[in-house]
């Protein structure tokens, strides 16, 4: 895994049950970092050329990531991306919104194939270092051998740190894999569709907060946020 040396109307989502799903597991995951201590999330994202509209959103969403975590302790984030020939890179861990946005901006979308047993090994590899609480992954495909992928999540698994993974479309190659590595790590899998930007935002937000404060982080977060947000963060209580 290279090391970047830089500090460098919404369209429908997954179905409600669907959704209900994804925030029952993570409820079930209990606390996730201890008290006082900030949390650490990996931010993965597929950087290949047919995910340019997905990155420009997801820039926009992250700093709400920070907002949800600053109450329950903060959160540090480390952004990891492939594409093009076997290009996989990690940042380094920053702790605000405007730092990984500068970050992100710097970064343009680039042909290749999926990377995610890369993404694995690094999350394994830093939670060797110091825990992680959760790897998030965003993408639209698996172009991976599915057994090498379930031999590296189970790995993850075993250390304690749950995938979740959202995926965007409906490629059902992608959707098993996907399900595959959430099942393994013990984390979640949720589906949105192209232009779902709220929708991926909340659910954005869920996780970071789980990651800084666990539960106790996830219903502060309900009380502060829109009516979409409280219905979607209720139904973890």
């Amino acid at each position: 895994m290279a090391k970047e040396r830089s500090d460098q109307t919404p369209a429908p989502v997954s179905s409600r049950p669907e959704i209900a799903e994804f925030l029952e597991r993570v409820r079930a995951l209990g606390p996730a970092s201890a008290s006082g201590k900030r949390g650490r999330l990996i931010f993965a994202l597929d950087a290949t050329m047919s995910r340019q509209p997905t990155w420009d959103t997801a820039c926009t969403l992250q700093a709400g990531m920070f907002r949800s975590a600053a109450a329950a302790g903060g959160l540090d984030i480390q952004l990891v991306y492939f594409r093009g020939l076997g290009e996989c890179r990690a940042s380094g861990w920053v702790a605000s919104g405007e730092r990984l946005a500068q970050l992100m901006s710097a970064i343009d979308c680039r042909g290749g194939h999926t990377q995610i047993g890369k993404v694995l090994a690094h999350a394994r590899s830093e939670t060797g270092k110091q825990r992680v609480q959760a790897l998030v992954y965003v993408g639209d495909a698996m172009e991976e051998k599915l057994d090498d992928l379930c031999a590296a999540a189970g790995e993850l698994g075993l250390l304690g740190v749950p995938a979740f993974m959202f995926q965007e479309g409906s490629d059902p190659v992608a959707e098993n894999a996907y399900r595959e590595i959430a099942r393994l790590t013990r984390g979640a899998y949720c589906r949105f569709d192209t232009g779902a930007a709220h929708e991926l935002g909340e659910l954005l937000r869920a996780v970071a907060a789980y990651a800084s404060g666990g539960i106790k982080a996830l219903t502060a977060l309900s009380e502060k946020r829109d009516r979409g947000a409280q219905l979607l963060l209720a139904q973890l209580k």
